[in-house]
């Protein structure tokens, strides 16, 4: 679910390569495992980590037990509204000198906040490629976990969660949903106020304008490189185009946003609105095995293709607890982990293992899922749409800032 949050501006994060450093601490060795797992031995990992959802927070909590009674780490959630804000800690360590005590263990992370961290050197690495368990993502055939929103991974950090969007809709009140942009504008418009998103820079929110941006788009290709100032103008003005006709038929007539996909979901429980998304393709089924949705909601997709990433863990350059950091990191990346943050009653996140890389044992928790009777079957999900390059889902979030809130 990947995850966004709102990046911390370069320019900033680049003022602070200008303070000198103190020497570091020797790190702990990626490609010594068991020295590794012997120096985890007791330390206290601070796992900064969105923590805007119930469900996520109870399967974090669920791996903190996992890793204490395996390795003996204590694993503390640093719960964050916005991913920047372990970012900004990090920057403010590295202009006070603090370079080998840092507050900041391991971050949950992709997209734009990744790569300001590895453009300014912020990040310690390379060392997930190092894993135990990162082969059974099967990198080779997989290009999403060594490319992060088309930014090289370089090994500075770990898959955990791949995420693809979907909407939903309640069977109840929507007989056909839309297939794709024009046509959620013309269900819109007959539909005044049984629509929404969340508010841009949410990660969600900045989803869907970006898989707006890539439908009504005639060439995708430019998105997928730094964004040149002199492009941005003419490649969004029929973005601007949509979204000005599409907020007057929102739900309180686009004059007010949700927050999150929380908020979203119980707009959708409480009737207030018909069809939503999702960063999850398990979410509406969970919603419903947790009573927030009724049982007549199902998923759909659009017919072009929809936004999907990975998100990952990061380590920073003056973490306190590298070691134990890797060893929960590795944990994550475990067949069993990754099944239980799959159940659609637990979370519903999608795993980044290659089943074809799993023994039939590990294959097995996995086909023992109830993916749940709102989620789509994988041959039903569609092309997936690569993230655009981070300078333009920045650039898009304040755009849109600009334009509908400032």
């Amino acid at each position: 679910m990947p995850i966004n949050h709102r990046p911390l501006r370069l320019t900033i994060i680049a003022t602070a390569m200008m303070t000198a450093a103190l020497p570091a601490m020797a790190n702990p060795d990626p490609d010594n495992w068991q020295s590794v797992v012997a120096q985890a031995e007791g330390q206290t990992v601070y796992w900064n980590a969105w923590g805007g959802e119930a469900r996520t927070n109870a399967y974090i909590d669920w791996v903190a037990q996992q890793v204490d009674e395996r390795y003996g780490i204590e694993l503390v959630h640093v719960k964050l509204g916005d991913t920047s804000e372990a970012v900004s800690r990090v920057l403010a360590e590295k202009q006070a000198g603090n370079d080998d005590a840092g507050s900041v263990d391991m971050i949950w992370i992709n997209g734009e906040n990744f790569a300001a961290m590895k453009e300014n050197d912020l990040l310690f690495g390379p060392w997930a490629e190092s894993l135990p368990n990162y082969p059974l993502s099967d990198p080779d055939n997989t290009p999403a976990v060594r490319y992060d929103w088309t930014i090289p991974v370089d090994g500075l950090e770990s898959p955990w969660s791949s995420s693809q969007v979907v909407f939903y809709y309640d069977t109840a009140l929507v007989e056909e949903p839309p297939n794709n942009m024009p046509e959620l504008l013309e269900w819109a418009a007959q539909n005044p106020g049984e629509f929404t998103y969340p508010q841009v820079p949410n990660f969600l929110g900045n989803a869907f304008i970006t898989q707006a941006l890539l439908e009504l788009s005639d060439n995708t290709e430019v998105f997928y490189a730094p964004m040149q100032e002199e492009e941005f103008d003419a490649a969004t003005a029929p973005l601007w185009a949509y979204l000005d006709e599409l907020h007057p038929h929102l739900w309180r007539s686009g004059r007010a946003f949700p927050s999150n996909s929380a908020d979203l979901r119980s707009l959708m429980g409480d009737s207030e609105i018909s069809i939503a998304l999702s960063f999850s393709t398990t979410e509406a089924s969970g919603a419903i095995a947790n009573y927030e949705l009724p049982d007549t909601v199902r998923s759909y997709v659009h017919d072009s293709g929809m936004i999907g990433n990975m998100s990952f863990m990061a380590i920073p350059y003056n973490a306190e607890h590298k070691a134990g950091a890797m060893v929960v990191a590795n944990y994550l990346m475990s067949p069993e982990a990754q099944a239980e943050k799959q159940d659609p009653e637990v979370w519903g996140s999608n795993t980044v293992l290659s089943m074809e890389q799993l023994s039939a044992d590990e294959r097995a928790l996995f086909d023992d899922i109830d993916l749940g009777i709102a989620t789509l079957p994988p041959n039903e999900l569609g092309e997936v749409l690569g993230q655009p390059h981070p300078s333009w889902v920045d650039a898009l979030a304040e755009a849109w800032q600009n334009r509908y809130v400032n």
